[in-house]
């Protein structure tokens, strides 16, 4: 039985040997599905970016922590990061060594400080106290520092990282304090890095904003520059969410031709031995996922067509947070005629009215039991949910590379919800 808007999805088999309809029915709503094949092959598209021997690519876990995932992406050779302690088990339950981890965050207490460094990983610092922080707790150590290059990028405000109005990275004209407190501390300044922001599109901003910090790479001390084993350039790899408006692609090509011809002509001339990364995070793993969820419902208000679903901003929170666009797909499979396309409010069951998941969206009229699928939602969808309304995490699914499905995390209960208080709440009063 034919679906009523499915042709993206059908030419990609994702879901494989299954129907998106019988995994909701068998995994329950709302349920991210993700595809090994689409997540290899976009870890090889960013390995296949340059031949150069020091280079690789450093995933940023932020985006999908999930370990089976994480497990399939150092299988094809990446590296990761972590914010976070909470991020830092992921990663060792993905596979990751301390020599495959950089510790890239903001803002550490000195408690997220020391459990870093018992984990034997690099830090990234991005201010000028967190590197006295580090210093007076890893005197005579490594550590990486977080560089702000004035050239920032994005979809919007919120992931613009870089330039005068955000809150990442030292400006390079307080380098002579770098240099004091490295002294100080006598710490080694093993890496530099930046990030410019989320969602670029078109390569030339990055590859800019990439000879920045060699700039700043060539102009260090030659007895600091010696030292240097990671140069970090960054992510915010874009990905066209546009499915069904045939957006373009980022021109990989392109940008891996500049990257490469930029990296090894500055290695050679400045006798550079160490690591060249990138740090794309939504470019690896937002592709591959899709987020299932059940129609429940379809009124009029005021001249507005509602279709409610059980897709809340807590499963998915990047259109609420970010105002971001996702193409939605729909599966009936009865065979009906779906009618011709209606414009339509998708919304989700949080009890507020920011909970809008697609407004004004011409799409085949929905009706209840419809099952839809939101694409692109394998980046920033299941590491930004949350219990908001105490509604639980949903399951998520990998559909393997022969095509069958499997459980890789199961749907949370009650009991989940309310183990960490668990012998703490007295009962109340009979």
């Amino acid at each position: 039985m034919p679906d009523i808007r499915s042709t993206y999805t059908d030419s990609l088999r994702f879901y494989g040997n299954s129907t998106p309809r019988e995994l909701a029915d068998r995994f329950g709503t709302p349920l991210y599905v993700y595809s090994e094949a689409i997540l290899r092959e976009r870890c090889r598209d960013l390995m296949g970016l340059s031949a150069w021997d020091g280079f690789g690519v450093n995933y940023s876990v932020k985006a999908n922590a999930n370990p089976t995932l994480l497990q399939i992406i150092r299988s094809e050779g990446l590296v990761a990061d972590a914010m976070s302690p909470g991020e830092l088990a992921m990663d060792a339950l993905g596979g990751f060594t301390s020599e495959e981890i950089l510790y890239i965050s903001n803002n550490n207490t000195p408690e997220e400080m020391l459990e870093a460094l018992s984990h034997g990983v690099l830090i990234s610092v991005d201010s000028l106290s967190q590197l006295d922080m580090l210093g007076g707790l890893n005197r005579g150590g490594g550590v990486m520092a977080r560089f702000n290059p004035g050239i920032g990028a994005g979809h919007h405000a919120k992931v613009i990282t870089a330039g005068k109005a955000t809150k990442f990275g030292i400006s390079p004209d307080r380098l002579d304090e770098v240099f004091a407190l490295l002294k100080k501390h006598e710490l080694t300044l093993a890496g530099i890095n930046q990030h410019i922001g989320s969602l670029f599109m078109e390569p030339q901003g990055y590859l800019e904003a990439a000879k920045v910090l060699l700039r700043l790479a060539a102009g260090l001390p030659p007895e600091v520059l010696k030292n240097l084993k990671i140069i970090d350039f960054g992510g915010g790899f874009g990905i066209p969410y546009h499915k069904y408006e045939d957006e373009p692609r980022l021109d990989l090509a392109a940008l891996g031709r500049g990257l490469h011809e930029l990296i090894s002509g500055w290695a050679t001339e400045t006798g550079y031995q160490g690591r060249f990364l990138v740090e794309p995070g939504r470019y690896v793993v937002a592709e591959c996922g899709i987020l299932l969820g059940r129609v429940t419902a379809v009124k009029e208000n005021g001249g507005t067509r509602y279709v409610g679903t059980d897709i809340g901003f807590n499963v998915l929170m990047r259109p609420a947070m970010y105002d971001s666009f996702h193409d939605l797909e729909a599966y009936r499979g009865d065979g009906a005629d779906a009618g011709e396309p209606v414009l339509q409010t998708v919304v989700g069951n949080i009890c507020e009215s920011g909970d809008i998941l697609a407004k004004d969206r011409l799409l085949p009229p929905l009706r209840v039991g419809d099952v839809v699928g939101v694409l692109d939602a394998g980046a920033y969808g299941f590491s930004m949910a949350s219990n908001y309304n105490q509604r639980y995490l949903p399951a998520e699914v990998l559909i393997g590379a022969g095509g069958a499905p499997r459980l890789i995390r199961r749907r949370e209960t009650a009991e989940d919800l309310t183990r960490c208080l668990d012998g703490l709440v007295r009962k109340a009063d009979a």
